[in-house]
């Protein structure tokens, strides 16, 4: 029997219990209500005091009585006829009282007839609802009972079921470990015949090596490095066949629109060409002028240089001198002092002072007027004043030749166009190209490199992180991790790399040549080498006997890489790889 089995048993009990309880209780109380007497009934007790007031009031009747027959003995002898009136109604007044009494005592047995008869009908009343509650009960309890034996029944069989299946699973694992221990039987056999079979099989390809190295005439690691070898050509062969062919795939949309879009942007700038110097000549209206320019003992060039700042140059040139200065400001400030002077005619050393001053501050209003007028120009309007006079500084200053400030307008419309054609963010990008080589204004003052330089100061002023990092980024000394970056550096490339942007000394440039023809010519199977287009196409002649189709565009390949990692150029450099046979015969 269950733990539930014996909760429903005991719950069963303590409701006949109950049952029983309620039944007895109101028995006890209906048999209460027929013997006792019910002093506490309500009209018993007013029934009975009516008599008692009845019998109070006879007893001061009899006070009254015996007083009066008292004064009548006193008074005469009528009195007494009174007494005895007074007795007779003494007796009727008793006799009244009796019959009250037995009136009162009548009417408390309808009472208590009645009383009784309540009280037997409330008991039936109470047995048929404790009857019918208890059926109700038994009734719930009979069919909780049923519900839980149905229940018990279930799970019985569902324990049958699992202890069935158990027992069933416990055979299959029985038979299954005995197929395991066959198995494992016969695997230790296996293993046992594989391993005497290995062991062969080492002795046999021993003997095959040896056989092979004796009739071969090589040993296992020459075999061994002439297959990689093979190989490695092979993989190499194949390698540049999938290259050439995603590239061709490519080439087909990408290098056309990229193509186009360079070319589209270069066309639409339309830039002038410029080759500024560090020198400045200033023309005279006479040679005479050069013995005032000197002065007398030569105070007055002493005293220009010392002010300005530049070195002031008078040799042969009719009607001409130089003014020499690293710094392009201060050499226009010289040039316009000097010019201010020649018109004045006035040439002494405080005059020089005074005019100096205001040349400076009249270069300083050009500055500042051209920078405003380059911004205009790209189109940028909230900018710090102090990048402001920073690019006005940049009005004078040269690279290879090329204006820088022209250089940041001309590079800010090719990034802007480009961005336009890529759908991106035309108003950053061009800011980003437009402020790349604003470190150029401070490189005399600060050491390091101008786009680290140019990142800092963008940085101070307020420019935004992409700005920041285009700025720094596009001479890769940070890793290029933006749009911005990328196209600000494409556009710089195609503003400094354009023909006629730039120049460069004749000395770096020979070298520059040089190394690229030391690079190709340093190739196995290179027979001649020739830098053609100032340096910007390098053709390689081949030997056709040593270098196949497939060597070509490898070979090609490396000496482009090897290019893009060792020298620096503007704009891009070709590898033209020739390879070609020829068959010569002579007819007698």
């Amino acid at each position: 029997m269950s733990t539930f089995d014996v909760v429903l048993l005991i719950v069963v009990g303590l409701l006949a219990v109950v049952v029983v309880g309620v039944v007895l209780v109101g028995v006890r109380a209906l048999r209460r209500i027929g013997t006792a007497p019910a002093p506490d009934d309500p009209a018993f007790i007013a029934e009975k005091d009516r008599q008692e007031q009845s019998l109070a009031a006879l007893r001061s009747a009899a006070d009254e009585v015996n007083s009066t027959i008292d004064v009548a003995k006193s008074a005469a002898s009528a009195a007494r006829a009174e007494a005895a009136g007074a007795k007779a109604e003494a007796k009727s007044a008793r006799a009244e009282a009796r019959r009250v009494l037995d009136d009162a005592r009548a009417e408390a047995d309808t009472v208590l007839e009645r009383a009784h008869k309540q009280a037997e009908a409330d008991a039936e009343q109470l047995r048929a609802s404790a009857r019918r509650s208890g059926e109700r009960e038994v009734a719930v309890l009979a069919a909780t009972t049923r519900e839980q034996a149905a229940e018990v029944e279930r799970r019985a069989a569902r324990m049958d079921e699992r202890e069935r299946l158990h027992t069933e699973e416990v055979e299959r694992l029985a038979e299954r470990e005995r197929q395991l221990t066959a198995a494992s039987a016969a695997l230790a056999e296996r293993e046992a015949a594989v391993t005497a079979r290995e062991a062969a099989l080492t002795v046999a390809e021993e003997q095959r090596r040896r056989e092979l190295e004796r009739v071969a005439g090589l040993t296992a690691d020459s075999a061994r490095t002439e297959l990689i070898e093979a190989i490695e050509t092979q993989a190499k062969r194949e390698a540049a066949l999938l290259v050439r062919d995603i590239e061709s795939d490519a080439r087909n949309t990408a290098e056309q629109r990229a193509r186009h879009i360079v070319v589209d942007a270069i066309q639409r700038v339309a830039s002038e060409q410029t080759a500024e110097s560090v020198v400045s000549v200033l023309h005279l209206p006479g040679d005479e002028m050069k013995g005032r320019i000197i002065g007398r003992e030569g105070r007055n060039i002493r005293a220009f240089e010392s002010v300005t700042g530049v070195n002031l140059i008078i040799d042969d040139t009719p009607e001409a001198v130089l003014l020499s200065c690293f710094d392009p400001v201060r050499r226009e400030v010289g040039r316009l002092t000097l010019e201010k002077l020649v018109l004045d005619g006035r040439i002494h050393p405080h005059r020089i002072e005074e005019v100096h001053d205001l040349a400076r501050q009249e270069v300083e209003e050009l500055c500042h007027r051209a920078a405003e007028d380059a911004l205009v120009e790209v189109g940028i309007t909230e900018i710090h004043p102090e990048l402001v006079t920073l690019l006005g500084r940049l009005r004078y200053r040269t690279s290879y030749g090329q204006n820088v400030l022209k250089h940041l307008v001309e590079t800010a419309h090719i990034a802007g166009i480009m961005a336009a054609e890529l759908r991106l963010d035309v108003p950053t990008i061009k800011r980003s190209a437009f402020l790349h080589d604003i470190g150029k204004a401070l490189t005399h003052e600060v050491e390091g490199s101008h786009a680290i330089i140019g990142a800092d100061l963008a940085r101070k002023y307020g420019e935004s992180e992409d700005v920041v990092h285009a700025i720094e980024a596009h001479h890769n000394e940070v890793p290029p991790q933006t749009i911005e970056a990328v196209l600000t550096q494409a556009s710089d490339a195609c503003s400094g790399g354009r023909p006629g942007a730039r120049r460069e000394s004749l000395e770096a440039y020979v070298k520059r040549l040089e190394r690229i023809e030391e690079i190709a010519a340093g190739k196995l199977g290179v027979e001649k080498v020739f830098a053609m287009q100032a340096g910007r196409e390098i053709r390689v002649m081949v030997k056709p006997d040593d270098v196949d189709d497939i060597g070509a565009a490898v070979l090609a390949r490396d000496v482009a890489k090897q290019i893009e990692e060792e020298l620096t150029y503007p704009g891009q450099i070709r590898v033209t790889v020739v390879r070609e046979s020829r068959v010569t015969e002579i007819a007698r």
